[in-house]
């Protein structure tokens, strides 16, 4: 059974977002944070779509239940909550949110950083990177979150895997056939349950 809420993170360029599009297809899953303004497409990239939560995006990264659901226009099902400042706050989600999940994706720093270059940088119109500033200010965030995720998932004994169809059926029950393969990726998924 899912949860609530997946608290979903990764880095700018991690690829997270197209990972995060694969499993709003589970059964289960809650999409209507989607919406014509909250999508942003790129000819050899997945894009962005539904609701991002950070500084300077249209949400705030508040670990508040009524604030993290505005997004969505049904409060129904498990809720994808994407944003790249989760990877600072995971001890604080696991404290506010016990019973939901977290997710993790990590990619090389400098892959990262290339991808989100070609994925349109500070011309991407949805959500927003100009907190972050200028390129530096990106490579010190990729860096500073993949450390976090990386030191967490220690900490919490995650387990780093590959992110297949077969990882998906592991972890959440259900099939999914995508040919997508993200080799130089890997993701994590924290339960309470598994953890406790």
């Amino acid at each position: 059974m899912l949860p609530a809420r997946i608290f979903f993170t990764g880095a700018p360029g991690s690829k997270w977002s197209g990972i995060a599009q694969v499993l709003e297809q589970l059964e289960g899953i809650n999409t209507t944070d989607h919406s014509e303004h909250r999508n942003y497409s790129h000819s050899k990239y997945s894009g962005h779509q539904g609701a991002y939560f950070g500084k300077g995006m249209e949400f705030e990264a508040k670990l508040d239940a009524w604030h993290l659901d505005q997004a969505w226009t049904d409060k129904a099902g498990c809720k994808i909550v994407k944003s790249h400042e989760w990877s600072l706050r995971l001890k604080e989600i696991q404290n506010v949110f016990p019973e939901d999940w977290i997710m993790l994706v990590y990619r090389p720093e400098l892959t990262a950083f290339d991808w989100w270059v070609e994925a349109g940088a500070f011309t991407i119109s949805y959500p927003s990177y100009a907190a972050y500033k200028n390129n530096q200010g990106i490579i010190d965030a990729i860096c500073l979150q993949n450390t976090k995720m990386i030191e967490w998932g220690a900490d919490n004994v995650l387990w780093w895997s590959y992110f297949t169809p077969e990882w998906v059926e592991k972890q959440f029950g259900q099939s999914l056939d995508f040919n997508n393969r993200w080799n130089d990726v890997l993701v994590g998924l924290w339960k309470p349950l598994q953890h406790s």
